[in-house]
């Protein structure tokens, strides 16, 4: 393809040159094109479809899958690394869009079967066999492709239920009804999250699309979806007037529309109309829970609904201000009906949004109070079991927090509030890698297009590192590269990559220059300090440890620091090997306090490292042990606990290294378990 166009006239093989020049860029798309073809969108959508009877984004598409097959033909890359490189954010989507373009998956290329080597095997049987019925194998032949084409005509490839709901225009004379019309679009985005066929991006994906002169296939290829929902309202006394229409993305045409006229009293029926009829459009199931869902009636008190829709636009601003003007519009909704159980619910979010960033907490009798009061009108309501998740997030009583947000997850399967607490509460505070990527990975189905380039830096770091912390060390290397393609200023991803890059290559020299490196940037990190630090206590190399993690410790001394607690054993191993005996002691007796009171899944590898620190081998054998029957834990622990200087003295005893390859053993059949899990998902 790099030869020779794929349709054969200039202007496409212009097209297709400038098209590969930025392969890798994920970003560029049909306004980039149009301004480097010095062309106008409009102008060469017309002439992108006279020449190849495609859309601009589903030529781009094919040229950057052709330029794939041609890279898995020729490159050793895996098919992760290849999504990427041809511009691919989501190698899943990439698999998918590939195998609707050639009828096999990129898989089956790296295995060899392709369509050209079949057909080298006919030739050759033919060529053996030609003089024993060739007209007959001919004919079978010809018969069995007939049939072959009229299975596929018969079975049409089924699209993935995705959908966004771009925000509708207001066409109301008076601008203050823009609320309103709001409000339509975010009752039919909340109406069709509650559904778990279908994946719903979340609002804060389209709000960026709301003045856009971007086509549907490009909005669509941008957010990852084949369904895209545009609408236009308005409103005039009593009066609502809606136009709605369902888009599908790869035909560009709709496939559903209406025009409703409809007094304001009926607003609510109105609504679930719509999620009706789009999911019937679509084919999605809807079980009779969620169609309860989409059918209940927020309140039967119209003005109370005014003061609903009228808060919802400052609150989801999130400014101090804003919030504060919600809460007041909130309790005068409330004020007409004291049973709305959405807006007490809204008012405990507001307040701890109004809360999240202060030393001191104001608001938490009020997040508990109206969280409660919501619980009480709805317990279904996602929005009610949300506002106590973060009521107990607020009181730090984080496994409180857990069963109401994965409840509210039932209730709105695509809520991608939920999922990123579910992700940041099982990266940090309580533990548990599969669940931690399983999150990441939904996160940014439904979430990846709401955020800048910084934004989306962040993610994919965090991907990155679920991703290998589960042993995904391949998906994780490429993540962490999007991340700094993204954000090269990324404060934590340049550590998260030399921590991969180890994990491929177990170069310690490689780790410890990047480690350096990125140390002396900034040397008031102490993150990266004792990183550095660690790097020289794995090599045994005590003079270097001690020289930084003296520094460590004089910094986390002098700012009064409870941080890294978890490390004070190695600190103590270190000064002990300095003849520091006192300190060393002092840094141990710190360890066993942090051993004592650890409630996380890795209290026994801990404990372990303590008993082996005492000389007590037996009984740091038997902790291992312990450790063997846990779930969840990092990939770390298979990397850094058979080169601890600690644990060394244990590698005499059988029983250490039978139990060191249990815990290889479980970690990998697990590892197993989730991709099988998460690939029937669709996560990955």
């Amino acid at each position: 393809m790099s030869d020779t166009s794929i349709f054969g006239t200039d202007f496409i093989e212009k097209a297709e040159t400038i098209i590969l020049e930025n392969i890798a860029n994920e970003q560029f798309g049909v306004s980039e094109l149009a301004d480097l073809m010095n062309m106008s969108r409009s102008s060469l959508l017309r002439k992108i479809k006279t020449h190849t009877k495609l859309s601009a984004s589903q030529f781009i598409r094919q040229v950057r899958i052709t330029k794939g097959l041609e890279m898995l033909k020729q490159t050793s890359l895996t098919v992760a690394e290849i999504s990427y490189e041809v511009g691919f954010g989501n190698t899943s989507y990439f698999i998918k869009c590939f195998r609707e373009q050639y009828g096999f998956s990129p898989g089956e290329v790296r295995k060899g079967v392709l369509p050209e080597e079949n057909e080298n095997v006919q030739e050759s049987f033919l060529k053996k066999y030609k003089w024993y019925g060739i007209g007959t194998v001919i004919l079978v032949v010809i018969l069995l492709a007939v049939l072959l084409v009229s299975r596929k005509k018969e079975t049409p490839v089924e699209l993935e239920k995705s959908i966004a709901v771009l925000p509708f225009v207001n066409e109301s004379s008076d601008s203050l009804n823009l609320y309103f019309v709001n409000g339509l679009m975010e009752s039919t985005l909340n109406n069709l999250q509650k559904i778990g066929d279908l994946r719903v991006v979340s609002r804060t994906s389209v709000a960026k699309y709301r003045d856009t002169d971007k086509g549907i296939p490009e909005i669509a290829e941008e957010l990852n979806v084949n369904y895209l929902v545009e609408g236009s309202g308005q409103r005039f006394g009593n009066q609502v007037l809606l136009n709605i229409q369902l888009i599908e993305a790869a035909t560009d045409r709709p496939i559903w529309g209406e025009q409703y006229s409809r007094e304001v009293d009926d607003v609510f029926e109105l609504q679930n109309e719509v999620a009706r009829k789009i999911a019937d459009a679509i084919k999605v199931v809807v079980t009779p829970a969620e169609l309860k869902q989409i059918e209940k009636i927020p309140t039967e008190n119209l003005e109370a609904y005014d003061y609903y829709l009228q808060a919802l636009n400052l609150y989801y601003n999130r400014t101090q201000e804003n919030l504060e003007k919600a809460i007041s519009l909130f309790e005068k909704a409330i004020e007409e009906d004291d049973q709305f159980a959405l807006a007490y619910a809204n008012v405990a979010i507001a307040y701890y949004f109004i809360d999240v960033n202060q030393k001191e907490k104001q608001y938490t009798e009020q997040i508990n109070n109206f969280a409660d009061k919501a619980l009480l009108y709805d317990s279904r309501s996602a929005e009610s079991l949300i506002a106590k998740a973060l009521y107990y997030i607020q009181m730090e009583e984080y496994n409180l927090a857990l069963p109401h947000l994965e409840k509210a997850l039932e209730y709105n399967p695509n809520s991608s509030a939920v999922v990123q607490m579910l992700a940041d509460l099982y990266a940090r505070v309580i533990p548990n890698t599969a669940k931690y990527l399983e999150y990441a990975l939904k996160g940014i189905q439904l979430d990846i297009a709401a955020n800048d380039s910084i934004g989306k830096s962040f993610i994919y770091l965090h991907l990155s590192n679920a991703l290998i912390q589960n042993g995904f060390i391949d998906e994780a290397a490429t993540y962490i590269d999007k991340s700094l393609d993204f954000n090269p200023e990324n404060y934590y991803s340049p550590m998260v990559k030399a921590y991969i890059l180890y994990a491929k290559n177990g170069d310690a020299e490689q780790i410890k220059k990047l480690m350096l490196k990125e140390w002396r940037k900034d040397t008031t990190r102490l993150d990266l300090l004792q990183d550095v630090a660690k790097v020289y206590y794995f090599q045994e190399d005590y003079d270097s440890a001690f020289y930084y993690f003296q520094q460590f410790v004089e910094a986390r001394d002098k700012y009064g620091l409870d941080i890294y607690p978890q490390e004070d054993v190695k600190i103590a191993w270190v000064y002990q090997k300095m003849g520091l005996q006192e300190q060393a002691a002092k840094f141990f007796d710190s360890y066993k306090a942090y051993c004592n009171n650890d409630q996380s899944i890795y209290k026994s590898a801990s404990m372990a490292v303590m008993y082996a620190y005492e000389g007590k081998y037996d009984e740091a054998i038997e902790q291992l042990k312990i450790f063997v029957t846990q779930d969840n834990y990092q990939y770390w622990i298979l990397v850094f606990q058979g080169i601890d200087p600690i644990l060394k003295p244990l590698e005499n005893n059988p029983e250490y290294l039978k139990t060191q390859q249990k815990i290889k053993d479980r970690f990998w059949r697990q590892h197993d378990v989730l991709k099988k899990q998460l690939e029937e998902k669709g996560l990955i």
